[in-house]
């Protein structure tokens, strides 16, 4: 069944602002809300608003950069218009921050429906329904009750009106697990535990040393400092395969401490950017042609690296172990790409090789570094060749 949007942004906040535009990871919570409903599924979605202050209008533009295109209205006669009778519309109400996840479990849903949180203390903010439950501030209502609902509303408001026809209706009541309930908020305080969840819930797995126990740090004072630009995480990407093709141009110049420079910057990049789009809700692509890039640029780095020792002192067996190196690192790619299997933190990746690096550059051993590469890459392809292919207890056969 179809599914649009219908989204309050026209009450006030405590301080006399639009709840809408209370800050929520870099943008506004009206931003996220209808970026929930894209990711739903939801179209038209549109904005119910009384007034549009210029940081209102900013929030819009930022949506539309991003390919949203919200539609304003300014009664419920005029959101009438925007729906068929027969689709199904999701209710968010204003200064609701839903989680994703809750927002994205009714996309296949067939029929209305209202979800509930408790009737008790800390949701007593919440609009009541009975006795016993709450209205938590989203919900699935019928195109047709809009139209009806609008064409009788006179001065009423529609949100908390369509809740009550719905109501009288017999929507089902669905209670909300209480680890995805929505936030009701009216002031930035009430944001920011919110806030902190989505950030927090933007790290996503880290499979190698560097990632997990060095770059943390750097990773989030990026993430949360980037989150308020209009940095797009595919610029960042670039930025990480730039500076990687720039220290492989170094390197072949001898420029080695700038050459590690730009190797350590591009580090977090990807990462950040990761984080960014998913905050956003709009995830990278791993299979992106700069996401593909980065590992060959690596590769190029290091034969470049390779390609100067050997005409620098340390003869031919530089470069061709910066080769070998290479061709291990590949078939370990190929590998750990074709396996389920978890893989020790330790085994090699871009972001472990450029940490060596930097070690052995503290010792000023570079054809070190290119021996040690070697050693790393065998042994990790064979390890992971190991662990892919040996025989797994539960698929033993007694």
């Amino acid at each position: 069944m179809a599914l649009g949007a219908l989204i309050g942004a026209y009450q006030e906040d405590d301080s006399g602002g639009l709840t809408a535009l209370l800050p929520l990871a870099g943008r506004t919570l009206v931003e996220y809300q209808v970026r929930c409903a894209a990711v739903a599924g939801a179209s038209p979605i549109v904005v119910l608003v009384e007034r549009i202050p210029l940081a209102l209008n900013q929030a819009f533009e930022r949506l539309r950069r991003e390919g949203l295109s919200p539609v304003l209205v300014s009664d419920g006669s005029e959101a009438a218009t925007r729906f068929e009778a027969s689709e199904l519309i999701l209710l968010i109400g204003d200064g609701i921050a839903p989680p994703l996840q809750l927002v994205t479990g009714l996309e296949d849903e067939q029929e209305a429906i209202i979800l509930t949180v408790p009737d008790d203390e800390p949701h007593e903010d919440f609009e009541r329904i009975d006795g016993v439950s709450r209205w938590s501030g989203v919900a699935l209502v019928e195109g047709r009750m809009l139209g009806a609902t609008a064409a009788m509303l006179g001065d009423w408001d529609l949100p908390s009106t369509l809740l009550r026809r719905s109501l009288q209706a017999g929507t089902r009541l669905i209670p909300v697990a209480p680890d995805h309930e929505p936030l009701l908020a009216r002031n930035p305080g009430e944001l920011e535990r919110f806030e902190r969840s989505l950030i927090g819930n933007s790290r996503t797995a880290r499979t190698d040393l560097a990632s997990r126990y060095v770059l943390p740090p750097v990773e989030d004072f990026a993430t949360e400092k980037l989150m308020e630009t209009e940095v797009r995480p595919d610029w960042l990407v670039l930025g990480a395969l730039v500076l990687t093709l720039g220290a492989a141009f170094a390197l072949t110049r001898g420029w080695f401490w700038p050459a590690v420079a730009m190797l350590v910057v591009s580090t977090p990049l990807d990462l950040v950017a990761a984080r960014l789009g998913l905050l956003r809700m709009k995830p990278l692509s791993s299979n992106a042609l700069m996401q593909r890039l980065l590992l060959p640029a690596a590769g190029l780095a290091l034969l470049a690296l390779g390609w100067r020792e050997a005409w620098h002192g340390s003869g031919w067996g530089a470069l061709v172990s910066s080769a070998a190196a290479l061709a291990f690192a590949q078939a370990y790619q190929f590998e750990r790409t074709h396996t389920d299997v978890a893989m020790p933190l330790w085994l090699l990746s871009r972001r472990n090789a450029i940490l060596v690096l930097v070690l052995f550059g503290l010792a000023g051993a570079w054809t070190g570094y290119l021996l040690a590469m070697l050693g790393y890459a065998a042994l990790s392809f064979f390890l992971v060749q190991y662990l892919a292919h040996r025989p797994r207890p539960e698929l033993t056969p007694h």
